[in-house]
């Protein structure tokens, strides 16, 4: 790969031949696209084409984004916690079809004794938010909120509808982890999975790793019909408004971020405080589809199975159309990939990673300016799109 230099826009890395145009892409997202700091990397069948990275870390000091940064990657986690929970079904320690109950008793409290681990994985168990509300500091210690949900009735009778576990999936598939194998889903993937691969990718950040991360930049106030949009689906009350924010704990205070304080990042949160760069995530789905340096996470069947549509249509929390398997997001519309068989996730703000097995790339995204909609967002999508017309 070639060098990509300051020449180029202040954007830094290596490109194979015939992917340039995903970095000139990357270019014009800071141009034309309002981008703060970011990264991009491609794969194609388990050799890197792209890694590129620039703009700023930190909006306030101006600090560069490095080829270290890395950056809350919000729910692109959930990509991650969903192959620790694939390579578990493909160990034999857990299994789709079984019930949460078999590995998690207490799970079956309040008529959820039915509920299996494929309708948790795919967001049709119910259970946005607990009843009554968690403060932030129980939350981050993270037995409280799992205790909760445990107790918590469904909002709706599991496996009818689905609605998006914007936090509660983490949880939930962290503690499905700790049952069957001894350990936090945070310490599983170090050692299954970042580590073997070489990442720089924590569920819950160590604080010697600090020193990396970015600032997140809030996004610009929508308007007109996106505000309207956002106010439909976020509103405190609403089924948005209770899972993206677990009935308000995760709201901003005095204006900051909690995923910009390091307690926020040194809990584990597996739906959503995933700290990465591209590089890593974009590694991490190569390994799913293929060998990378001697690795492979998934054997086929089980990807095949974990990419299996198990709901599409209106979703009870996000309102807007969304299509899962067990864990990934599938292609459609809402949920702009590659092409269908395609599966990953986005994550709040633009992050992105996913795999697409028909044409063997895998791809990552990450960026500190957050971005206004809820998925597809047009920075993330311009790479993609440059990327897969480049195979």
């Amino acid at each position: 790969m070639t060098d990509w230099l300051t020449s180029h826009g202040g954007v830094h890395g290596q490109v194979a031949e015939g992917f340039e145009p995903v970095a000139q892409v990357f270019v014009d997202n800071f141009a034309d696209r309002n981008e703060t700091g970011a990264s991009a990397c491609v794969y194609v069948d388990g050799e890197r084409v792209v890694n590129i990275w620039g703009g700023a870390a930190n909006h306030k000091t101006n600090e560069p984004w490095r080829e270290e940064s890395a950056i809350v990657v919000f729910s692109t986690t959930k990509g991650a916690t969903a192959i620790c929970i694939a390579r578990l079904v493909q160990e034999g320690k857990l299994d789709y079809d079984q019930t949460v109950a078999t590995y998690w008793p207490e799970f079956a409290a309040a008529r959820k004794q039915d509920v299996t681990v494929g309708q948790l994985m795919s967001h049709q168990a119910g259970l946005i938010s607990t009843d009554p509300p968690l403060s932030l500091d129980e939350i981050l210690q993270v037995t409280p909120v799992v205790e909760a949900l445990a107790a918590q009735a469904p909002l709706w009778e599991p496996g009818t509808d689905h609605g998006y576990h914007a936090l509660t999936y983490g949880w939930l598939a962290g503690e499905l982890v700790r049952r069957v194998d001894g350990r936090t889903i945070g310490q599983y993937f170090a050692e299954e999975v970042a580590g073997p691969l070489g990442l720089d990718f924590w569920i819950g950040l160590p604080e010697d790793q600090e020193w990396r991360v970015a600032r997140l930049r809030g996004a610009p106030r929508p308007s007109g019909e996106a505000l309207d949009l956002m106010r439909k689906i976020a509103s405190p009350g609403t089924n948005g408004g209770r899972a993206l924010t677990m009935d308000g704990a995760f709201a901003p205070i005095d204006g900051v971020d909690p995923f910009n304080t390091r307690p926020v990042r040194a809990s584990e949160i597996p739906a959503a405080n995933g700290v990465t760069n591209a590089a890593s995530v974009a590694r991490m789905y190569a390994a799913t589809i293929g060998t990378v340096d001697g690795v492979r996470l998934l054997d086929e069947a089980t990807v095949d199975k974990a990419r299996a549509e198990q709901v599409f249509g209106p979703d009870q929390s996000l309102v807007l159309p969304t299509r899962f398997g067990y864990g990934f997001m599938l292609h459609c519309d809402e949920l702009v990939l590659t092409q269908d068989g395609a599966f990953g996730h986005y994550g709040a703000g633009g992050s992105l990673g996913f795999a697409d097995p028909a044409t063997g790339m895998a791809f990552g995204y990450v960026m500190n300016q957050m971005g206004g909609g809820i998925a597809s967002d047009p920075r993330a999508v311009a790479l993609l799109q440059a990327a897969q017309a480049c195979i």
